[in-house]
């Protein structure tokens, strides 16, 4: 169940932030878009993660992966282009948790008390209460993986309850009014079905991706070759019904007026619960918000703490960002200086740099894909406790339907913010590039064994990661 969790929160936090797929598509093309985008998208990906994390169960994971499949050179740039992603990625879950809160007291809302300034930098109350959930969840981090995992087992019923009680809720509604919540199919009456396909899986991919965050805590599981997988198949499931049964039940609030699909934006299920049961739901539902923000900050902190960790223990980064805490396994180094590099980039003047992060993620992705490919004919011998059913007409499949979403999302990404979004993709990837050269020359000058695959997790019968040799006895 923690592994559960973990993957979870690193992929979804339930369906909160996913309201904006209605009024952007309908409610007949955002149900349809729930339940076809996993078929296309995270199962594809899942199966991916699921093979080459039972193969290669290793701290690092997918960085070790592609190093292995393709090369040190593009190793790096897995490594380094998804920990700088992580940047603005993170950012985005402590801004969240104080969007929610400030629904709740409106004195912390951006601007509303600044502190002091410091060029065009403002340091206002949000930012320290933003700061506050870093530190704290931080902390947590530092007691190892396996703290994580458990705790994001409680958070998830936090997170899933006020969501299932809305649901109740909002389909007795839909039964007792005789309401069709998919009456409409599209967001407008001129809108074309094609149309809306397009702009609502450009929004509904992001809610289904990050299956591969957990590969990167594979070094703390005691038995990843037995467990990933099964982890995978219930995500895949928990997080879809997650996103149906609450979108659904909400729909029972019709398409006009503050609580209707047609003016929902992330954060609208609070006014939704309001208006089917009064103010306690509302604020239970937010309170859930909240937790699941702090949640998937906390599990993809984890994952992402583990890129610097394995780049210098390759040698690209100084040795002591490598060092780990004799009790817990925690790389220190790597988990706080991302955690306050992630602090840095929740000031509102960063939050436009958001725009390349479609880009990385798309070649992070991609690059996992070209590694499957190419140790299925580098190492055909290597063992793999799970091998992806349907040989290569399945991998063919893969390659067709992973290349076209994130093809899509590449174009949509442009039609949304021109060539700023490309641009700024192009720099981030160029300077990865550039820096290889004399990252790697320093590298070899230090690892006598560089470039090495460090040796794989114990395959004991230990059953989950709570029971990682990185949690406290």
């Amino acid at each position: 169940m923690p592994l559960v969790a973990l993957i979870f929160f690193s992929v979804s936090g339930g369906a909160y932030g996913i309201e904006e797929l209605f009024s952007t598509s309908g409610p007949g093309m955002a149900i349809l878009l729930i339940v076809v985008t996993p078929l296309i998208y995270s199962v594809p990906h899942a199966l991916v993660v699921a093979e080459l994390g039972t193969a290669i169960p290793v701290e690092g994971g997918y960085y070790h992966w592609v190093k292995r499949g393709l090369g040190k050179f593009w190793g790096f740039q897995q490594g380094l282009l998804q920990w700088i992603c992580s940047f603005v990625d993170m950012a985005v879950y402590p801004v969240l948790f104080t969007s929610y809160l400030q629904s709740l007291v409106g004195a912390v809302a951006p601007g509303k008390h600044v502190l002091f300034r410091m060029g065009h930098l403002q340091f206002d109350l949000n930012w320290f209460i933003c700061l506050a959930v870093i530190v704290v969840f931080t902390l947590l981090n530092l007691l190892g993986a396996g703290w994580v995992g458990e705790s994001s087992v409680v958070f998830a019923v936090v997170c899933l309850l006020p969501m299932l009680i809305l649901s109740g809720i909002g389909i007795a509604h839909l039964v007792g009014d005789g309401i069709n919540p998919v009456a409409s199919m599209t967001a407008e009456a001129g809108q074309s079905t094609w149309n809306a396909f397009g702009a609502g899986l450009f929004i509904v991919m992001w809610n289904y991706c990050g299956w591969d965050s957990v590969s990167n805590v594979a070094g703390e599981m005691e038995n990843p070759r037995r467990h990933l997988p099964k982890a995978l198949a219930i995500s895949v499931v928990l997080i879809m019904v997650a996103y149906l049964l609450p979108t659904i039940a909400s729909l029972a609030t019709g398409a006009d007026g503050d609580a209707g699909w047609r003016n929902w934006e992330a954060g609208s299920f609070s006014a939704v619960a309001e208006q089917l049961a009064g103010p306690w739901l509302q604020i239970t539902v937010t309170v859930g918000g909240m937790f699941a923000a702090v949640a998937m900050f906390s599990a993809l902190l984890a994952s992402n703490s583990r890129l610097p960790l394995v780049l210098a223990q390759d040698g690209y980064f100084p040795a002591w960002v490598a060092k780990e805490s004799p009790r817990y396994r925690v790389p220190i180094a790597s988990v706080v200086g991302s955690s306050v590099i992630y602090a840095v980039f929740c000031l509102s003047s960063f939050t436009n740099l958001v725009i390349f992060d479609v880009f990385l993620t798309n070649i992070g992705i991609l690059l996992e894909v070209a590694a499957l490919i190419a140790l299925r004919f580098k190492e055909p011998e290597l063992d793999r406790p799970y091998r992806i059913p349907g040989g290569w007409w399945s991998i063919g499949g893969i390659v067709v339907s992973l290349l076209a979403v994130c093809a899509w999302a590449a174009w949509q990404q442009y039609v949304e913010s021109g060539t700023q979004a490309v641009t700024y993709g192009i720099v981030v990837v160029a300077v990865s590039f550039l820096l290889y050269v004399p990252l790697a020359r320093r590298a070899r000058g230090r690892q006598p064994g560089y470039g090495a695959v460090p040796a794989q997790a114990p395959g004991g019968t230990a059953a989950d990661l709570s029971e990682s040799s990185s949690y406290p006895s």
